[in-house]
């Protein structure tokens, strides 16, 4: 994990008890009101997910993906951001953080492309998997 996220991100770490005048300025800015809380920002600054309280390193890794794919989305990178949702999917099917993926990956091709036919077979997708999440409700007017 830690390779992984080595590879990926610019890491900084804020200790509660070592850097308390760290830790109090940043926690009121961003809203961070418990421990572990990881925030990942875009190249502004600006926060684009969050990830509070400990986590399976196999779900953390998942969520760093979704993070990064968010930030990819935000950015306009739809095709990008697609990719990245779908290797979520693909790598980590068994997750909470898979179905949000699904969910979105159609949504960066349809943004991608403006071709409806990405949330209909998204929607559709969800017909097959995860069809008891959230998301597959939410992508339900799709079909």
């Amino acid at each position: 994990m830690e390779e992984f996220v080595n590879d990926h991100f610019l890491p900084a770490r804020v200790n509660v008890r070592e850097q308390p005048e760290d830790f109090q300025r940043l926690g009121a800015r961003f809203g961070a009101e418990w421990t572990p809380t990881i925030l990942l920002l875009d190249g502004d600054g600006e926060e684009r997910h969050r990830i509070e309280g400990f986590l399976p390193a196999d779900d953390f890794i998942a969520q760093l993906a979704l993070g990064q794919a968010r930030i990819e989305f935000s950015s306009g990178d739809f095709a990008a951001a697609e990719h990245r949702y779908r290797e979520i999917v693909e790598r980590h099917p068994d997750s909470e953080t898979a179905p949000e993926a699904l969910y979105w990956a159609g949504v960066a091709r349809y943004k991608a492309s403006g071709d409806a036919a990405a949330l209909h077979e998204t929607g559709k997708a969800f017909q097959e998997r995860y069809r008891d999440s959230v998301w597959a409700k939410k992508a339900s007017v799709w079909t």
